[in-house]
C-alpha cells in the first residue's frame, strides 16, 4: 500500500469513525474475535492446557486467526480488484477504531446528570466498580477517570498502531485488547492462563500511555486548562493504578483539570479504593460542568493524536508487509 493510499484509509477510517460510530450488530469484527477467543479457551481447557502455555496457544490462536481471516479476504478481494480489497481494509479500520463511542457514552453520563439512577447505569457501560450508590460527584468522578484511562487504550495506540504499521498493527493490538479484558484477570482460573496476553497488552500500551501525558499537556494548552499541573500530576500519580500503564493519562486529565479523582471504589460490595488522585486542595465534589471540561479535553487530545499519527504515516513504507 503506497503512502496516499495509507493515508486515505487513516482519513477515512477516522471520518467514519467521527461521522457513524460503531453500530452494534451480530457479526461486528469485535464479537465475532470475541466469539472465537471463548471457543479457543473452552478447546484449550479441555485438553488441560490451562497454564501459561495455555495463555500462549491462545494468544498465537487468536492474533493468527484474526490477522489470517483479514489477510485471507484482502487477498481474494485483491484478485477481483485493489479497490474492493481497500473498501475491506476501510470497514475492518473503522471498525476497530472507537474514539467516538468512547465520547458518546460519556456525554450519555452527562445528559443523564439529573436523573441520578439514569446516569448510574449509563456509567456502567465504562466502568466495572460498583455503581448502585455512587452519589452524583462520584458519577462524575468514575466517567471522567473512565474517559482518560481509555484515551490510551482505546484511541491512542490502535491509532497510532494504524498509522506506523498498517492494519496488521491495529489488529493485533485490538486483539491483544481484547484477550487482556477476557483472560487477564488476577483470578483462580485466569491467573496463569491470562498472562501472555495481560503481559502483551502491557506492552503494547507503554509507550503511547507515557506519550499520552504530552498529548494531554497540549490539549490543556490549546484549551487554556493546566498543562503543568498534568505533568506533575502523571510524574507524581501514575503509579496509584494497579496497571503499569493506565495512571498516566489519567493522572494527567486530573492535572490538566485541575480535580481529584479515583477515591472510594466499591467492587463486588468491597471497598478497594479510598485514595484520592491530585493534590488535596483540588475539588473532588465535581459536576457537570467539570465532565464538559473532561470531554472537551479528550476530544481535542484525540485531534492531537490524529495530527500525531498522520505526521508519523509515512514511517510506514519502512514496513515489510
Amino acid at each position: 500500500m503506497g503512502l496516499t493510499q495509507h493515508l486515505l484509509l487513516i482519513l477515512a477510517a477516522c471520518a467514519l469513525d467521527a461521522l457513524v460510530g460503531d453500530p452494534v450488530y451480530r457479526l461486528h469484527p469485535i464479537r465475532v474475535l470475541g466469539v472465537w477467543t471463548l471457543a479457543c479457551e473452552r478447546w484449550l481447557f479441555a485438553l488441560g492446557f490451562d497454564g501459561r502455555l495455555g495463555g500462549v496457544l491462545l494468544w498465537a490462536a487468536t492474533v493468527g486467526g484474526a490477522l489470517g481471516s483479514w489477510w485471507l479476504v484482502h487477498a481474494g478481494l485483491t484478485l477481483l480488484h485493489p479497490w474492493l480489497a481497500f473498501v475491506w481494509d476501510l470497514f475492518i479500520a473503522y471498525s476497530l477504531l472507537c474514539a467516538r463511542d468512547l465520547l458518546n457514552q460519556g456525554r450519555r453520563v452527562l445528559l443523564a446528570l439529573d436523573d441520578l439512577p439514569l446516569a448510574r447505569r449509563e456509567l456502567q457501560m465504562l466502568v466495572s466498580r460498583d455503581t448502585e450508590t455512587l452519589p452524583r460527584a462520584g458519577v462524575v468522578r468514575a466517567t471522567i477517570e473512565s474517559l482518560s484511562e481509555n484515551l490510551t487504550d482505546g484511541v491512542l495506540t490502535p491509532l497510532w498502531a494504524l498509522c506506523l504499521f498498517g492494519l496488521p498493527g491495529l489488529i493485533l493490538v485490538k486483539v491483544v485488547s481484547n484477550l487482556d479484558s477476557m483472560v487477564g484477570y488476577q483470578n483462580a482460573r485466569y491467573a496463569r492462563f491470562g498472562w501472555a496476553g495481560a503481559r502483551s497488552d502491557d506492552l503494547v500500551h507503554w509507550l503511547p500511555a507515557r506519550l499520552s501525558v504530552l498529548v494531554i499537556m497540549l490539549a490543556a494548552a490549546l484549551l487554556r486548562l493546566h498543562p503543568r499541573l498534568a505533568l506533575s500530576a502523571a510524574l507524581r500519580d501514575h503509579a496509584m493504578l494497579p496497571s503499569p500503564n493506565s495512571g498516566w493519562s489519567e493522572a494527567a486529565c486530573a492535572g490538566a483539570l485541575r480535580v481529584r479523582l479515583v477515591g472510594p471504589i466499591w467492587h463486588q460490595g468491597r471497598l478497594v479504593n479510598e485514595a484520592y488522585m491530585g493534590e488535596p486542595e483540588w475539588p473532588a465534589e465535581l459536576d457537570a460542568e467539570d465532565l464538559r471540561r473532561a470531554l472537551l479535553l479528550v476530544l481535542v487530545a484525540c485531534l492531537i493524536a490524529l495530527a500525531v499519527g498522520l505526521a508519523l504515516a509515512p514511517l510506514r513504507s519502512l514496513m515489510p508487509w
